[in-house]
C-alpha cells in the first residue's frame, strides 16, 4: 500500500523520524544519570510505546484510566497516573492493583489523601501515591515550601502511602529561549528536591521524585536528586517544540495526510478535505514568535513547501493559502492530489484519529498501528 491509496483525511507517522526522537531523548536521560518513565499519552499506541519502554512491563506515565487499562492488558505493570486522583476513580485503580498493576496516583490536598486513606480502610486495599508539587505556577500542587505538604503525607493511613513526589513544568512551554527553559527545568528540580527533602525530613519515605516536560527534559544541565523523567511529546515532535528550540521542522515524525478538495483563486485558498475534525483546533504556536496557523504544509513525499501554512479550518474543510498572500501556482495543486500538514501539538491532532499509517522516509505504508482515546 502506498499514501495515494490511503483515504484521506489519514494519520501517518514517519518511523525513521519517530525513533530518532526517542533515541535522542534516550541519550540525553543517559547521559544525566536518570531514569525514564515515558508518558504515553501523546500516542495512546501500544505499537508507539513498546518503541519508548525500558521493558515490556514498563514504566509509563498515563493520563487516563483507560490508558492504564489498555496498557496494563498488554503486560504493562509499573504505571503512573499523573492526573489528580478523585474518590469516583478508586474502584477502578484498586481493581487494576487487584489484578496485579503496580498503578500509582497523584494527589495534592489533604482532602484527596483522606479519600484514598477511607477507601483503602474500608477496602482493605493499598493504593501508593505521589504529591503533586507546584514548580511554575502553572496549574496543580503543592509549593514545596507550603504549610500542606507534610500534612498531606500524614493524611495517608490505613493502606494509602507516599511514594515520593512529582511535578510537570508546563510553564515552559511559555519560555522564549533555551536559557529560559533550561532555567526552568532548574526550577523544577529543585522544588521536588525540596520536597522531597522535607518529606524525609519528617519521617516519610520519599524515593520517587519525578520531573516532567519534553522541553524541560531537552534542556536541563542538571538532574541531581531527581529518580525519573516523564516526557511524551518528543516521540512525534510538533510545531510547538519547533518554535521553543526543542526540535527542527524536520524532526517532526507525525502529519496528517490531505487532498485537495478546490480552490477559492480569489482569495488565494487551496481547499483540502482535512479541517479541524482531522488536525485539531490546536493554535498553540500563535503564542509564539512565528504563528503557524493550523500546520505547515508539505509535498505528499514530506517536504514543507515554502511560503504556505493551513490557515483556516472548518469542521471537514481545511484552508491552505501563502503566508505573504502571493500569487499561487494552481496547476501545482491539482484537485486530487495529496498534501501532508505537520501539526501545533501532536497530542491533540493524533487524538482526532483512530490508528496510524506508518511509513519510512518514503510513499509506501509499511504498516497501521491502533491508537485509542476514552478516559
Amino acid at each position: 500500500m502506498q499514501l495515494s491509496d490511503l483515504l484521506t483525511p489519514a494519520l501517518v507517522i514517519d518511523e525513521g523520524r519517530m525513533m530518532r526522537n526517542i533515541d535522542r531523548m534516550r541519550r540525553r536521560l543517559s547521559d544525566l544519570r536518570v531514569g525514564f518513565r515515558p508518558h504515553v499519552k501523546t500516542s495512546k499506541s501500544i505499537d508507539v510505546s513498546r518503541r519508548l519502554m525500558a521493558s515490556a512491563r514498563g514504566p509509563i506515565t498515563v493520563s487516563t484510566l483507560e490508558e492504564a487499562e489498555r496498557f496494563y492488558a498488554h503486560g504493562v505493570t509499573d504505571i503512573l497516573y499523573a492526573v489528580g486522583i478523585v474518590p469516583g476513580k478508586l474502584t477502578r485503580v484498586a481493581d487494576l492493583r487487584a489484578r496485579g498493576c503496580d498503578l500509582m496516583v497523584i494527589l495534592d490536598s489533604v482532602d484527596a489523601a483522606r479519600a484514598v486513606s477511607t477507601y483503602c480502610a474500608a477496602h482493605r486495599c493499598e493504593i501508593p501515591a505521589l504529591i503533586e508539587i507546584d514548580s511554575d505556577d502553572h496549574r496543580g500542587g503543592v509549593k514545596p515550601e507550603g504549610p500542606a505538604l507534610v500534612p498531606i503525607a500524614a493524611a495517608m493511613t490505613d493502606g494509602a502511602t507516599i511514594r515520593g513526589v512529582m511535578t510537570h513544568a508546563g510553564g515552559s512551554y511559555a519560555c522564549r529561549s533555551t536559557d529560559a527553559i533550561a532555567a526552568m527545568a532548574e526550577q523544577e528540580r529543585a522544588a521536588v528536591v525540596r520536597a522531597a527533602a522535607r518529606l524525609r525530613e519528617a519521617g516519610f519515605e520519599a524515593p520517587i521524585v519525578s520531573v516532567g516536560s519534553t522541553p524541560t527534559a531537552t534542556f536541563a544541565r542538571d538532574l541531581t536528586g531527581v529518580t525519573e523523567v516523564r516526557a511524551g511529546v518528543f516521540v512525534f515532535q510538533d510545531l510547538v517544540m519547533a518554535g521553543l528550540g526543542v526540535c527542527a521542522v524536520d524532526d517532526i515524525a507525525l502529519s496528517v495526510l490531505v487532498s485537495i478538495i478546490g480552490h477559492q483563486p480569489e482569495k488565494g485558498w487551496v481547499i483540502t478535505d482535512g479541517g479541524w475534525m482531522a488536525t485539531s483546533r490546536d493554535r498553540g504556536t500563535a503564542r509564539q514568535r512565528v504563528d503557524q496557523g493550523y500546520g505547515i504544509v508539505l509535498d505528499v513525499d514530506g517536504r514543507v513547501l515554502e511560503g504556505f501554512v493551513m490557515s483556516d479550518a472548518n469542521q471537514e474543510h481545511g484552508v491552505i493559502s501563502r503566508r505573504d498572500a502571493g500569487m499561487i501556482d494552481w496547476a501545482s495543486f491539482p484537485v486530487g492530489a495529496q498534501l501532508r500538514i505537520l501539526p501545533n501539538h501532536a497530542c491533540a491532532t493524533a487524538a482526532q484519529h483512530a490508528d496510524y499509517h506508518v511509513v519510512n522516509g518514503s510513499r509506501d505504508v509499511i504498516a497501521r498501528w491502533e491508537r485509542f482515546g476514552g478516559w
